[in-house]
């Protein structure tokens, strides 16, 4: 599926470039794997062929999708404000993890509409940051523009979020 120098996404770990593909023999059986590093951290990851679709990993998202993803940052959201912190957490922990950017976006939007009103916990904060990290670097690579221009894109689109009651 992926070549070497292929850019994928890995989910909750982000952007990352297939450097190579090594097989190891594991019980006595040969497995091939991609090895994989994180841009963001230059993590090294080693994800078997055979397990790409179980773990999530995809191709970035193609450049005409990138306003589907504009829209979902500008768009109201109801947000549950009975839901405790943790519960919340957990929910949008989820979403990160599964990798869908659509859903990082969703997640992205709910905590920055959730900060301008409330104080958010530590855990919501980090993954705030995090969310907004993963949008910025993929949507960058998309567009083949630099970051910073997607971080301004961004911070005019978000604010005019707003919450629905």
């Amino acid at each position: 599926m992926f070549k070497v120098q292929s850019l994928a996404v890995y989910p909750a770990h982000g952007v990352g470039i297939i450097e190579g593909i090594e097989t190891f023999e594991i019980l006595g059986s040969s497995q091939d794997v991609y090895v994989m590093r994180i841009l963001e951290n230059n993590m090294i990851i080693r994800i078997p062929t055979k397990n790409v679709k179980n773990v999530g990993l995809r191709e970035i998202i193609d450049e005409k999708d990138v306003p589907q993803i504009y829209e979902i940052l500008g768009r109201p959201k109801q947000i549950n404000d009975t839901q405790t912190w943790n519960r919340r957490y957990r929910d949008y922990m989820e979403k990160i993890k599964a990798g869908s950017i659509y859903d990082i976006a969703d997640v992205y939007r709910d905590l920055a509409i959730l900060n301008h009103e409330k104080d958010l916990s530590f855990g919501e904060r980090k993954m705030l940051d995090t969310a907004r990290s993963l949008i910025i670097k993929e949507l960058s690579l998309a567009k083949k523009v630099e970051e910073n221009i997607i971080e301004q894109e961004i911070d005019v689109i978000v604010p005019k979020a707003q919450k629905v009651f």
